[in-house]
């Protein structure tokens, strides 16, 4: 069940990136509209994704009652931040991929890959679990991850000269999370016509990603999908590191500190600290300038990884 699971959830991702590679392929779409396409994510169906998603799954009792685990995921992306940047000074990863490097190891598609893999596994019990952890990556991601990526460009100390950018300072997706928890703490209502809107707009996030990861292949060729040093360190840090880090930080606190962990959370942050890298790495890339050829060569590598990875997973949450 949950080797099938993941398959499909993969084969979804790899047919909708297919399916952008041989529009490109055939002339359906011009040379800026891959470029129209991310900014149509980052800053409108995004945003409205995470708005939706928080406010769908997360109410203001389950928040609090759940605070108090948040620690776990936290403590293992900081940690796997600072493993991610001593491997770019070890490795001498080159400017403009250390920021999609750093974010590859420590942030992952929880939404389209890391939800209905939960869900398949654990069913509306780990639900819970899972929204921690996707609480933490999202903040991760757009509150500290997004600027790593922003500021590892040849030109950033050219666009340090000029006015501040508050648009990588405050993005929209870090906007609307924040808007969110604010509206879920409060307990606002969102009238039913506007969070249908957000719905249908948010929805546009993953296969709009999964279209453009298409165009960028087919714009970088096939036989630029390669398995070259950077990224097959990148894909052990997700593959390896991460998960190891986040069963050594479990461990450390049911062994070191006799803390109680429920079995559902154990498993659940397990699997989720192993589901292949951001659907929208390369589109931050290109947003900032960074080697998009690079984090879509790691997106696309670390998707049909991740049926390898499946059965390994399985094992390890079987024995921690």
């Amino acid at each position: 069940m949950f080797f099938l699971t993941t398959v499909e959830s993969l084969l979804i991702i790899l047919i909708i990136s297919a399916l952008g590679y041989f529009l490109k392929k055939y002339d359906w779409f011009d040379d800026k509209f891959g470029k129209s396409i991310s900014r149509l994510v980052i800053k409108v169906a995004l945003p409205c994704a995470i708005f939706m998603s928080v406010l769908k799954h997360i109410t203001r009792e389950n928040l609090l009652n759940l605070s108090g685990d948040l620690i776990y995921p936290i403590v293992t992306v900081v940690i796997s931040y600072t493993v991610a940047y001593i491997l770019t000074k070890v490795m001498k990863i080159p400017v403009g991929r250390r920021g999609i490097f750093m974010n590859g190891v420590a942030n992952t598609n929880v939404v389209s890959i890391g939800l209905p893999l939960n869900m398949a596994l654990f069913g509306s019990d780990g639900m819970a679990y899972f929204l921690i952890f996707y609480l933490v990556n999202t903040f991760s991601t757009w509150c500290f991850g997004v600027y790593l990526i922003a500021n590892d460009t040849p030109n950033v100390e050219e666009n340090k000269e000029h006015k501040i950018n508050w648009g990588k300072i405050f993005p929209p997706p870090m906007i609307g999370l924040f808007i969110a928890i604010v509206y879920v703490i409060l307990d606002l209502p969102v009238p039913r016509f506007v969070g249908e809107t957000l719905g249908f707009v948010g929805g546009l996030t993953v296969p709009l990603s999964l279209i453009y990861v298409g165009i960028r292949v087919f714009d970088a060729g096939i036989s630029s999908i390669k398995f070259d040093r950077d990224t097959i360190v990148a894909l052990c840090g997700r593959f390896i590191l991460a998960p190891a880090i986040m069963v050594c930080v479990l461990l450390i606190a049911m062994k070191g500190f006799d803390i109680q962990l429920s079995n559902l959370l154990v498993r659940t942050f397990v699997v989720q600290s192993g589901v292949p890298m951001l659907a929208v790495l390369p589109i931050l890339a290109g947003e900032s300038g960074g080697d998009v050829k690079y984090a879509t060569n790691l997106l696309v590598s670390s998707t049909v990884l991740f049926i390898v990875v499946v059965p390994i997973l399985g094992k390890v949450i079987g024995w921690v």
